[in-house]
């Protein structure tokens, strides 16, 4: 693990990424009614004939908070993943240590807060 981080640091980052784990996992449970996502879409689709483009836009809206939460849960899994390794806590842009500070806001964060703006700018046209 990061030498940057001490033990006490890495229990509560875990803590919060394991109490983060649990909440995704509820709301989309809740959310999807333990659907898949196809079946999830359909259900909502299919709610009320009469009134279909309003159950269109609500459709979208409900795979587009599904995919994120998903991406997230994933970000937060592997987050957990690397709080074993030597480069939890390290950029994997600039290899500089994250600031703990960063990691108590977005545990699940693979960049310094420099390079994820430069990353975000670049990607933002």
């Amino acid at each position: 693990m990061s030498k940057h981080l001490t033990a006490g640091q890495k229990a509560l980052l875990q803590a919060a990424l394991v109490q983060r784990q649990h909440q995704l996992d509820q709301r989309l449970a809740e959310h999807t009614h333990g659907q898949s996502r196809a079946e999830h879409a359909r259900e909502v689709l299919l709610q009320d004939d009469d009134d279909a483009p309003q159950r269109e836009n609500e459709r979208e809206m409900d795979l587009a908070r599904t995919d994120i939460e998903t991406q997230e849960l994933g970000a937060v899994s592997q987050a957990l993943l690397r709080l074993k390794d030597d480069d939890f806590g390290v950029c994997s842009d600039c290899g500089s240590d994250i600031p703990f500070d960063r990691l108590k806001i977005e545990p699940w964060a693979l960049r310094c807060v420099a390079c994820e703006s430069r990353r975000e700018r670049s990607s933002h046209p």
